[in-house]
């Protein structure tokens, strides 16, 4: 090896070695294309849905570390299941999901899902492992992604990356067992969610 090899070498390794790692993106969630539904049995007579209209967020990616992160909030008192006026009636069914039988948005304004882990497929994040907190009990809960897709928005030109998750949570093991088991325990979560690069 000549010298100036010999000199060159060690000081190309040092600025590599000192070179900044590659960050992970950061996307912030869009509020107005990410909403959590979920499901539930009605009497065993049929599954009855609703659900939660205002939420936000981030989450990372780097896909050549297959790595990645998701943190959301979804505001309680925001449930739709439909039935907002209440008629003849002393509340109406999301008035009656607001109070303390069931979310007690009053005390729990939020519930929220923080990743621990997030496993990919290829290219591609598979499944999130995390702690979904509500009520104040915090729970762990594994999403499965659907569908992933990654891409500049065609409207506004801005990268975003979006998703569809489910999971499947029972209510009593955070606390809410009010009218069990005529209104069903388990329930089955989708999750839409879309985010713009940072």
């Amino acid at each position: 090896m000549s010298k100036s090899c010999r000199t060159l070498l060690p000081a190309a390794l040092l600025a590599y070695a000192c070179a900044p790692a590659a960050a992970s993106d950061s996307y912030t969630i869009d509020p107005y294309h990410t909403y959590v539904h979920f499901e539930v049995d009605h009497l065993g007579m049929s599954k009855m849905r609703g659900r939660f209209d205002k939420t936000s967020g981030k989450f990372t990616l780097d896909s050549s570390k297959k790595t990645g992160s998701v943190e959301i909030t979804v505001h309680t008192a925001s449930i739709s299941t439909g039935d907002n006026d209440k008629g003849t009636r002393p509340r109406s069914r999301d008035e009656h999901l607001r109070a303390a039988d069931f979310f007690n948005t009053a005390e729990f304004p939020t519930m929220t899902f923080k990743s621990t882990r997030v496993a990919w497929k290829g290219d591609a994040p598979a499944s999130i492992e995390g702690n979904l907190t509500l009520l104040g009990v915090t729970k762990p809960l594994t999403l499965t992604i659907e569908h992933w897709r990654c891409g500049a928005n065609p409207m506004n030109k801005r990268e975003m990356c979006g998703a569809n998750a489910t999971g499947t949570i029972k209510r009593s093991d955070f606390g809410m067992k009010y009218a069990l088991p005529g209104v069903g325990d388990e329930q089955k979560l989708w999750i839409e969610i879309e985010g713009y690069k940072d």
